[in-house]
């Protein structure tokens, strides 16, 4: 139970208050026209409007990332998981998302109902029947009308501005969530960045939305001389002669979204300068290297450039596209005087990178003819607060080891310089690759790491487990003939490779045993998949007082 609050008190504790805010948005808008028995359809649509609003003042929050990295770093020295809760940012936004496609849908949904509603009030053209009555009101000088269809014919969809900005909004929403699934996002990023971008269209429709003022309402003066609780049922007498309820005045409901999202819009234009002016500064690539399995490496230079371990920016190559801004694990150390970042090569945009460099060419490109790049970053992952914790578990996936490369080179680093102010003192690597090749590129680093450990008969400070979880028959046959040799045939290591995949359990389980009553800060970047096994595993393990801290790479 002690690791289940550590790790999901705080999110749990979040998502319940923002339930909690829902509620009561939605309840209260429920209500206020639910009183009114000439309009109690509309509080169906108004409900979930005003959810709406208070979803989109939150949407663009978890992505300005400046913002975040500035409250991360400022709040991580007050409560670590509160910080912690900051490198869930984009599952916030996901969630929120999710809220907004719901709460649109119905609303939408709500408004065909009220549509048909006030269709057919127009059209019954009975005096004894009240929605008749209301609809009537108005037609003689189009002032004080309550029924927003004031013909037979009115089309709401495309001759007003709340049905055009409506249709607009739909349209959008649906391209920018069915873009967002999680197989375009990987097979076909630029459909994903370039849909995303429709928020803009989003937002500017949506304050838009509510300036025909097409919802409307009792006035507030009407309201003192003609009581709708009185009132309503009396709505043969309105306006004669020595009744007291006279013909109750309508106007339409002033425009709010715009307050509810002003704030945030401001916030993220803000941060899009910020990005903009950073984007500009001058960025030369010193090195370039092609690794096995099509893995390029960049060496770059950029004045005043600052990072911590861990962490990434977002990279931009004006020659392949203007528009494109694409995220990158920094796989350099802060003791380093260059940035450097490995990508795979897997959709167009590396692709075009990799030819712009000269990856498919065998002779070496001289430094004028390499591309331009543009670095916006760095910002701030969960891997920054590896160094506070006594003892780290680090779990890479594929290519997903490249933010731990940043943490051992400076393990390295701290160690070569004799840093004596380094708080941890064990990690645990765990690397799991599903080809050989994959390996290679990273093997020097542990190499040099191993050596340096031995030499400074700190052998013990750094455990690590390289895993091939794929490979061929004729391999396999290789693998064990050269097994019984001092380095491993895969890396050049003397810790062998292992075969398959992790027993998670017995771990973890080794871990608890090995360091009693301690906290242990578990950071993985990879797959779903896995950081489920290893958030179970965290909550489940409590042996011996230790306390496992789950943190994933989320960017």
């Amino acid at each position: 139970m002690g690791n289940f609050a550590a790790n999901e008190g705080l999110s749990i504790f979040v998502i319940v208050s923002y339930e909690m805010k829902l509620s009561p948005v939605s309840m209260v808008n429920f209500h206020s026209f639910s009183l009114s028995p000439s309009q109690h359809a509309l509080s169906w649509a108004r409900a979930p409007a005003a959810c709406l609003n208070f979803n989109c003042m939150l949407i663009l929050l978890p992505v300005c990332r400046n913002l975040l990295s500035f409250l991360r770093g400022s709040i991580q020295y007050c409560s670590r998981t509160a910080a912690r809760q900051l490198d869930r940012n984009l599952t916030f936004h996901k969630l929120v998302a999710y809220m907004i496609a719901l709460h649109t849908a119905i609303h939408i949904i709500a408004h065909l109902f009220n549509f048909e509603r006030f269709m057919d009030s127009q059209l019954m053209i009975n005096s004894s029947y009240l929605p008749y009555v209301l609809s009537q009101i108005g037609n003689n000088d189009n002032r004080s009308y309550l029924n927003p269809i004031r013909t037979n014919e009115t089309v709401m969809m495309f001759t007003t501005i709340a049905g055009l900005t409506g249709v607009v909004i739909t349209l959008a929403l649906i391209l920018i969530i069915t873009s967002s699934m999680e197989v375009i996002r990987r097979s076909y990023f630029e459909v994903f960045w370039f849909t995303h971008h429709l928020f803009i269209v989003f937002f500017i429709g949506l304050v838009l939305h509510g300036v025909g003022r097409i919802v409307r309402g009792q006035t507030i003066e009407s309201v003192k001389v003609h009581k709708p609780d009185e009132c309503h049922s009396r709505f043969e007498d309105w306006g004669k002669n020595g009744t007291d309820c006279p013909e109750p005045v309508f106007a339409g409901n002033p425009p709010m979204t715009w307050k509810w999202v002003v704030g945030p819009m401001i916030l993220y234009v803000c941060e899009r300068l910020v990005r903009f002016y950073r984007s500009q500064q001058k960025v030369v690539i010193t090195k370039v290297v092609m690794h096995p399995s099509k893995t390029l490496e960049l060496q770059m230079k950029k004045k005043g450039f600052k990072m911590e371990v861990g962490q990434y920016v977002f990279m931009q190559c004006p020659s392949i596209s203007q528009l494109e801004w694409h995220p990158f694990t920094l796989t350099s150390a802060p003791e380093e005087d260059h940035l450097s970042v490995h990508i795979r090569i897997v959709g167009d945009w590396t692709q075009a990178l990799y030819t712009a460099c000269g990856g498919d060419k065998t002779v070496v490109q001289d430094a004028w003819t390499l591309p331009k790049v543009a670095v916006d970053g760095p910002f701030g992952t969960a891997s920054e607060d590896v160094f506070r914790y006594e003892v780290v578990m680090l779990v890479g996936a594929g290519i997903g080891v490249t933010p731990f490369a940043s943490v051992l080179k400076s393990v390295w680093y701290k160690h070569v310089q004799e840093n004596k102010n380094v708080f941890t003192k064990k990690i645990y690597f765990y690397w799991l690759c599903p080809e050989t090749q994959a390996f290679e590129w990273f093997a020097d680093l542990l190499q040099s790491l191993e050596r340096q450990m031995m030499e400074k008969d700190m052998s013990d400070f750094l455990s690590y487990n390289i895993y091939l979880t794929r490979w061929k028959d004729a391999e396999a046959a290789h693998f064990r003939v050269q097994y019984e040799a001092e380095d491993d045939p895969i890396t050049g290591l003397k810790q062998k490779t292992r075969y398959g995949k992790p027993n998670w359990d017995n771990e973890f389980s080794a871990i608890a045993t090995q360091h009693p009553g301690s906290k242990v800060g578990v950071f993985l970047c990879g797959p779903t998949a896995l950081a489920t096994a290893l958030g179970k595993q965290c909550i489940s393990h409590t042996e011996s007082g230790t306390e496992f801290i789950f943190n994933k790479e989320n960017f």
